[in-house]
């Protein structure tokens, strides 16, 4: 077991040890302790990470989608097949194939960071006993080992801490890591979860991780170095931000979100004179901002036309 562990364990610390590095490298070039280098090289190491599952998150915002919009077709299948459970799996399977829905893709950026996740904490805590694995040397062991921020080091963690200073920026950092886990999850709920699906399974799986995530990072943030707090919190702060820009410019049809667009989408209209396709005129917009109708140009002629086109006038009478 150990050494599938170590086989699979080894390629990743050296992908994530040679983006820490670079990283590294870069914020070296600051005026700043070692420590805030290493620091600020983890937050890069996460914003790295995250840019690169963005297509994963676009895959699961619409799985996620997906999935609240067909829970009406999922209850009435467990209206219709609810007394046989075998054929009832086969109805919402098939709806899941038709509709293109993967009921797991809403877990799949968790799932693929948390080897990356893994592979950080080894990295620091065998840094914390001054080991390098990786890309590190011992004198990048020894760096991340002593490195502090706000007298607090950041190989060090609740459970292992030799300053106060570590107990009160690691309770800091599990408050806002476990505050920012509740938050997405519960943004993703209020905001963009029509009201079908509030009651179904999917719902259910929902209200589960909202209060569970939570609970799990609480627990282990006791045991996790600061510098791994700093790397998860500084993701949950980037989901939150990347899910809000997602629910405010595409939400789901029928949640509050979209209730929200529809009313900005009037608002802007509105603003610019423009008649809502869907909503009335906009009259009260005033006079000084409405665009006149354009007067249509008239056709050009030839003169053939234009002489045919004149009404008949008399001849001059020569005598005066």
């Amino acid at each position: 077991m150990g050494d599938l562990l170590s086989t699979i364990g080894t390629p990743l610390y050296y992908a994530i040890s040679a983006i820490w590095l670079a990283w590294h490298r870069l914020f070296a070039l600051l005026p700043i302790s070692s420590g805030w280098a290493w620091t600020l090289a983890i937050i890069g190491l996460t914003v790295t990470i995250r840019a690169l599952l963005i297509p994963l998150f676009v895959k699961q915002i619409k799985s996620s989608r997906n999935m609240q919009l067909i829970q009406p077709k999922v209850k009435e299948l467990q209206k219709k097949y609810g007394h046989d459970r075998e054929r009832l799996a086969q109805e919402t399977m098939k709806l899941y194939k038709e509709t293109g829905t993967n009921p797991f893709a809403s877990c799949l950026p968790l799932i693929l960071q948390m080897p990356i996740f893994l592979s950080l904490f080894h990295l620091l805590r065998n840094a914390a006993n001054g080991e390098a694995k990786g890309f590190l040397t011992t004198a990048d062991a020894k760096e991340i080992q002593n490195g502090e921020i706000f007298g607090a080091k950041i190989s060090e963690s609740l459970t292992n801490h030799t300053t106060t200073n570590v107990v009160v920026l690691a309770i800091i950092l599990v408050i806002a890591m476990t505050a920012t886990t509740f938050t997405t999850q519960r943004q993703l709920m209020s905001k963009n979860m029509p009201t079908d699906a509030m009651s179904g399974p999917y719902a259910q799986q929902q209200k589960l991780l909202l209060y569970v995530l939570p609970i799990v990072f609480a627990v282990g943030g006791i045991a996790f170095p600061i510098g791994l707090m700093l790397y998860w919190t500084t993701s949950n702060i980037w989901t939150m931000g990347q899910q809000f820009y997602v629910i405010r410019n595409n939400p789901a049809p029928g949640t509050p979100a979209a209730k929200a667009k529809e009313e900005r989408d009037r608002a802007k209209a509105a603003r610019h004179g423009v008649v809502a396709v869907d909503g009335p005129p906009a009259t009260d917009v005033p006079e000084a901002d409405r665009r006149p109708a354009q007067r249509q140009q008239p056709k050009r002629q030839s003169r053939e036309q234009r002489k045919s086109s004149r009404p008949n006038q008399p001849k001059k009478d020569d005598n005066p």
